[in-house]
């Protein structure tokens, strides 16, 4: 069964988000926790427990995607402690979904170096995993840019081997950052898979963000671009969905789009899967 869905805002609460994804043919989706810039509150969700009885019966997942402020390996203890404090919250909310996963960006190390910007992020996370969350977390692999980390599949990999919960731990693929970083998925998908097969492993991929790249192979610059409008191109694309080893993973688009855009790039991604 081919997962398809996009980011949504929260503005019409958990039921709009619902209705919006069917009706654009999607059966997954997106959400910011909460203000994607700030450390404001989660929203009070009251349909809730409404959009809970609809998805019942259906194979739906749902994708958390912290705000871009949470930085587990800040060089200020002060930003490290929110983060973790806002990263509990999220989870604990995520947790009264069925099948929920949370997506984040591994962070910058503000110029410690990356080694102590992953043993800040591999000690947050044993603090914030723990054998009660029911939410499965997902780091993201990034462009490279600047003093991010996840810019390599080996920082991912060293940040998961020291995970003592492994169960609840994943990756989110992003097509345009690995792309940004310099793994060709373009021309060599099989290669760049089997690496992180053999880096990582690739059961712990289990989301795919999946946009087009407006930059070329290796800028590591980080900006996404319409589906086959791209440098990544639908050709490619088109390869990544039906792939052996990614076609069964869910799929988020987060191209610039609104709503109609979203509509026209599931259909044509449904149109080019195979099934």
């Amino acid at each position: 069964m081919f997962k398809i869905g996009c980011h949504l805002s929260t503005s019409s609460g958990f039921l709009g988000m619902l209705n919006i994804a069917l009706d654009i043919g999607a059966n997954t989706f997106q959400f910011f926790t909460r203000n994607p810039r700030s450390s404001g509150e989660i929203k009070n969700f009251t349909d809730l427990p409404d959009f809970l009885l609809k998805i019942k019966n259906l194979d739906f997942n749902v994708l958390g995607h912290s705000p871009y402020i949470l930085n587990l390996c800040s060089s200020r203890k002060e930003i490290r402690d929110l983060s973790k404090d806002l990263m509990k919250k999220d989870v604990n909310f995520l947790d009264k979904i069925p099948g929920s996963f949370y997506n984040f960006h591994p962070g910058s190390h503000t110029g410690q170096g990356t080694q102590k910007g992953i043993d800040e992020i591999i000690s947050s996370l044993n603090e914030i995993i723990t054998k009660d969350i029911k939410t499965t977390i997902l780091l993201e692999t990034m462009a490279g840019k600047g003093t991010e980390v996840g810019g390599n599949f080996f920082e991912i990999k060293e940040i998961i081997n020291s995970i003592d919960i492994k169960e609840n731990i994943g990756v989110c693929l992003d097509t345009c950052h690995v792309f940004d970083a310099g793994y060709d998925i373009k021309n060599n998908l099989d290669k760049v898979l089997d690496k992180f097969d053999k880096i990582i492993g690739l059961k712990y991929l289990k989301f795919i963000h999946l946009n087009d790249s407006l930059n070329p192979l290796g800028s590591k610059k980080d900006r996404h671009a319409k589906i086959g409008l791209g440098n990544i191109g639908l050709k490619a694309i088109t390869n990544i969905i039906n792939h052996k080893d990614l076609k069964n993973i869910p799929f988020c688009l987060e191209t610039p789009n609104d709503i109609l855009g979203y509509k026209e790039e599931i259909k044509l991604l449904k149109n080019l899967y195979k099934e």
